[in-house]
């Protein structure tokens, strides 16, 4: 029933008139499509925005998004219900391939002055993208005084600010070996481990929503776009997969999740080249 709640004794009203207006402003403005079944999570991560902004029912909560001045709490919004799951070097397979596969040729192009440029398009609080840069410059040290260079992005302006300030409690360390610790960390006064300078040089953060306008010039060499499209729908994952095709450069490589399959007219497009790992093919070079 529509008057119903949908979380049963709870602090606040949640209607479904509320999660289906909820659902339809997330999908709208993230491309994250919620089930029916998500009305509990939905519940939980939202309650604290209610008691912030000292709202009584959720249906107050929607008549804030839908108004003008809803625009800042949207963010907020997809902040609270986006999950943030990662690690450093997260599906190793991938920096294997990135290391063994890409870069004897990259490292070649780069010191004749070509233009090197990686992607990690949802990077979270960072994880990923530093995972990147490790392996570059594993094998390419010189990276930074070559015209190489990995830009980092996500939706979330919060995990943007901690992915830059590079600060990770020696938990979240634990998959990075320790002579790579060693090498490109230093340990804080406070017992954190804080990105060290190298690492930094080949880096830039910033914000962007995958569903909206890149404003990304040129193409990439390698794409990580990894355990993100697992949460649209499928036409919404399609047209993403479509519009990386251009994004990539000649026989560039597409890395992604391990749950995730690549769909639509870009499977045409690329080829399998390991596990998860897709390289761009040759007549699908050319920038669209």
């Amino acid at each position: 029933m529509e008057s119903q709640d949908l979380v049963q004794n709870a602090e606040f009203p949640f209607k479904p008139a509320d999660f289906r207006t909820i659902a339809r402003l997330l999908q709208a403005e993230a491309g994250i499509a919620l089930g029916d079944n998500k009305a509990n999570l939905v519940y939980s991560r939202l309650a604290k925005r209610l008691r912030a902004l000292k709202l009584r029912t959720f249906r107050d909560y929607c008549t804030l998004l839908e108004g003008p001045q809803g625009a800042a709490e949207l963010g907020e919004m997809i902040a609270a219900l986006t999950t943030n799951v990662t690690r450093f070097f997260r599906e190793p397979h991938h920096f294997d391939h990135l290391r063994t596969q890409l870069m004897p040729a990259l490292i070649t192009a780069a010191r004749k002055g070509q233009r090197i440029r990686f992607w990690s398009s949802a990077c979270s609080s960072g994880q990923e993208a530093y995972s990147i840069a490790m392996t570059v410059l594993s094998v390419m040290p010189d990276a930074a005084r070559h015209d190489v260079k990995i830009i980092a992005t996500d939706i979330d302006p919060k995990m943007i600010a901690c992915a830059e300030a590079g600060l990770y409690a020696e938990a979240a360390m634990d998959s990075v070996p320790a002579l790579l610790r060693s090498r490109w960390f230093v340990i804080g006064d406070n017992g954190q481990h804080q990105v060290g300078d190298d690492l930094r040089a080949i880096l830039s953060f910033r914000r962007l929503n995958l569903i909206g306008s890149w404003p990304l010039a040129g193409q990439f060499q390698a794409i990580f776009c990894r355990n993100v499209v697992i949460y649209f729908d499928q036409e919404t994952q399609a047209r993403l997969w479509e519009r990386m095709v251009p994004a990539l450069a000649a026989e560039g490589a597409l890395y992604i999740g391990h749950s995730e399959r690549i769909t639509g007219p870009a499977a045409s497009a690329l080829r399998h080249d390991g596990i998860t790992t897709y390289r761009l093919t040759a007549y699908a070079s050319a920038p669209a």
